[in-house]
């Protein structure tokens, strides 16, 4: 069943009421998925752990009604002693933040301290994709490298999903027979020409569906030998539960470690090969914010600078005076 970590953090019984107040708040108002409820849990438990040291007392709720710069720079400083960095630093205080102003949306405390608090500085970092030969050999190949064939059919058609959608891996895995337009198990004809995916913050998005990408997911599940409800995610384990991201990251390490790439070659990267590669051949930035789901144009623009090199060829090629 799913749920977020039990709280075993030293903390007055006024905050931890408060707290399951928040957390309920997180799920069945903010909609938040999971993974987010739970490291939101984590950052404030952590949080509060610290606070015990500083304090000399398990925090009460009235200890979070005007926290002052102070602590949260002695919070940050002793998670940057035991090796976080700039990212992670900026990551702990995410949870903090939404406790707080959930406090103060209810006048029990204020956000002014975590206002005046600078997010540590994070390192300019770009996507990093692959080349688009790399991710189809990732794809091709993929089918020749497993014992199993059906497990060879499935990891490829997660790529293939991964790379022709540009979907996350949570949101390639969550993809549902219903959602593919599959109506009879036993006879797997992807019909859908487009999917909805639920991305993070409970933002929905259409997203196009390939014929190559139908072709893929209908090989697969020709080959699974497990029989999927239509209502629930067509990717299966080796025993026939949820495939994990965790199996899908282990197969993309042995794959690119067969074709020689190196370590960026992720997941992950398939979606940034898929925005870079669409911007490369002329895509539009606000379509593929879209595509993506992206909440602001400004992390869509970070995909421009890889593909710099492509845009200046396009805008030579186009522009009357070049």
């Amino acid at each position: 069943m799913e749920r977020v970590a039990h709280n075993l953090t030293p903390m007055a019984p006024c905050l931890a009421e408060a707290r399951a107040q928040w957390l309920s708040h997180l799920k069945t108002e903010r909609r938040m998925a999971l993974a987010t409820q739970q490291a939101y849990e984590r950052d404030l438990r952590q949080f509060c752990t610290h606070l015990v040291d500083y304090l000399g007392h398990p925090p009460r709720k009235s200890d979070f009604s005007n926290l002052k710069p102070l602590h949260l720079r002695g919070y940050l400083a002793r998670r940057r002693d035991i090796g976080n960095g700039a990212r992670t630093l900026a990551r702990d205080l995410a949870g903090i933040r939404s406790f707080v102003r959930f406090l103060e949306q209810r006048g029990e405390a204020s956000s002014a301290g975590l206002s005046a608090m600078q997010a540590p500085r994070q390192p300019a970092t770009l996507p990093k994709p692959l080349a688009v030969a790399d991710a189809s050999r990732l794809i091709d190949e993929n089918q020749q490298m497993h014992g199993e064939p059906w497990i060879a059919a499935r990891d490829a058609a997660i790529m293939t999903v991964l790379y022709g959608c540009g979907l996350r891996i949570a949101e390639g895995l969550g993809l549902t027979g219903e959602t593919l337009g599959i109506s009879d198990a036993t006879k797997p004809i992807v019909t859908a020409k487009t999917v909805r995916v639920n991305g993070k913050g409970g933002k929905t998005r259409l997203v196009p569906v390939l014929p190559i990408v139908g072709e893929s997911i209908e090989r697969y599940l020709q080959l699974c030998p497990f029989d999927i409800p239509v209502n629930e995610p067509i990717f299966r384990g080796a025993r026939g539960g949820v495939v994990q991201p965790a199996v899908v990251q282990r197969a993309m390490r042995v794959m690119r470690g067969a074709l020689g790439l190196p370590s960026t070659a992720t997941p992950h990267a398939m979606r940034h090969s898929f925005a870079t590669h669409l911007l490369g051949n002329g895509g539009d930035l606000r379509t593929i914010q879209e595509l993506l789901g992206h909440a602001s144009l400004s992390t869509t623009q970070k995909y421009t600078a890889v593909d710099a090199k492509a845009l200046l060829k396009t805008y030579e090629a186009a522009h009357p005076r070049a």
